[in-house]
């Protein structure tokens, strides 16, 4: 039998493992972002579009007197535009000093999954999709994807080599 203190250790240890993502939905889809990653959470008020830039360049941002660099993770992930600009949500992110802010259609929850659970990406899942993400949780009631925040933040690169 285990002492007291060692059940509660193995209880805490069990609650350290576990990963805090910040759920977003695009396009219907369950997505999560670690919330290492994340800065804030904010609504997009106005943009400065950005001539020549790539596609998934939805603009220019101020936030806070700091200039920020409007991704749109539909276009990222080679979805259409959903026409709603109404209330445009971003999630504030940092990759290599620049800040970003990558337009979701909305923001969720926050949410504590065990690392040990996540599984790979299913095999149909399109090729696109699977090179910006890490892996998948299975919920309740819903797929969560999880992005890899680099991944999806290195387009640049990606066609400065191409």
């Amino acid at each position: 039998m285990k002492p007291a203190n060692a059940l509660a250790f193995g209880i805490q240890k069990a609650a350290s493992k576990q990963m805090e993502f910040v759920t977003v939905t695009v396009a219907g889809q369950m997505l999560g972002l670690p919330i290492s990653r994340v800065h804030d959470v904010f609504v997009v008020s106005e943009m400065t579009s950005v001539p020549l830039a790539p596609g998934e360049i939805a603009g220019l941002l101020n936030l806070r007197g700091r200039v920020v660099t409007a991704v749109s993770l539909r276009r990222r992930l080679g979805l259409a535009d959903s026409g709603n600009t109404e209330r445009r949500m971003a999630v504030g992110l940092e990759n290599h000093g620049e800040a970003y802010g990558l337009l979701v259609d909305e923001v969720g929850e926050v949410l504590k999954l065990d690392p040990d659970e996540m599984q790979p990406n299913p095999v149909h899942m399109d090729r696109g999709w699977v090179g910006l993400s890490q892996g998948v949780h299975q919920l309740r009631e819903k797929l969560l994807i999880i992005l890899d925040v680099d991944a999806v933040l290195a387009f640049e690169t990606e066609r400065q080599a191409a």
